[in-house]
């Protein structure tokens, strides 16, 4: 674990949305052991106490709020109970998404769009606003958690790529309104990534095995990314290292939109 006092985040109050897993574990690990008050958010109430047990077993502490980040009521109350208990928020990693139905555009159900927009793109408007108007005036700062498909497309995948196209404008719009709320926004544009959504869900899936080949190939690092290659993004993009930082689209792909 790091020196507390000296981290990155030092002293810092820090949402992670999908803190349950993958790269939202990751990151609310990092981002305690740099020295933040970390806050995590999850629906799954069992999964975010492991994250905050993974925690306290490095040496530090983490407040946990069961939270759908597609439920407006449920974001602004876990807002306001970040500070109540801590007085203040400073940053924030909206990272919670889900998988693509793996369908093609013509045969996506209307239920299967919604349920995927409602947590990759309104659930990163939801946290936005409430935690931008938290931080307003603060010299705060959040991360948004896009993908490589945010920039580029993918066949089966037009809910997830438009989803994750979503969260790169409003990064982008949010960015543009710095002056306003004093709020840095940027984003992280991971590759693949092995999460557990990627090991179970998709890779040695056969209804994926066509779209994993060329991926593969994609990434010219030579592997497939780590939830920790992402964290430590994002870590520094909240921490006021990256203060000059704003609208920024951080590619952390391993190659996998240089080509």
């Amino acid at each position: 674990m790091g020196d507390a006092n000296r981290g990155l985040l030092a002293g810092k109050v820090v949402i992670v949305t999908g803190a349950g897993s993958g790269i939202g574990r990751a990151a609310a690990r990092l981002f305690a052991a740099e020295g933040a008050k970390v806050c995590q958010f999850d629906r799954d109430r069992d999964a975010n106490e492991a994250t905050a047990a993974l925690i306290t077993g490095d040496g530090a502490r983490a407040d946990c709020h069961t939270v759908d980040v597609g439920n407006e009521a449920a974001v602004a109350g876990a807002v306001d109970a970040v500070i109540a208990r801590h007085g203040r928020l400073n940053g924030a990693f909206n990272n919670a998404g889900v998988e693509m139905a793996n369908k093609l555009v013509t045969d996506l159900s209307a239920e299967e769009w919604h349920r995927l927009m409602d947590v990759n793109l309104t659930g990163v408007f939801l946290c936005m606003k409430y935690q931008t108007r938290a931080m307003a005036g603060t010299g705060g700062a959040i991360v948004n958690n896009s993908s490589g498909d945010g920039f580029i497309g993918q066949p089966y995948a037009a809910d997830y790529v438009a989803s994750k196209h979503g969260v790169v404008g409003l990064t982008r719009a949010a960015a543009c309104e710095a002056r306003h709320t004093g709020v840095r926004v940027n984003a992280v544009l991971p590759g693949l990534i092995l999460t557990p959504m990627v090991e179970e869900r998709l890779i040695g899936n056969p209804a994926f095995e066509q779209q994993m080949a060329p991926m593969a190939e994609r990434h010219s690092i030579g592997r497939y990314g780590k939830p920790e290659d992402v964290a430590e993004a994002a870590c520094w993009l909240l921490s006021d290292r990256s203060a000059f930082i704003n609208g920024s689209m951080l590619t952390v792909d391993g190659g996998y939109t240089a080509r």
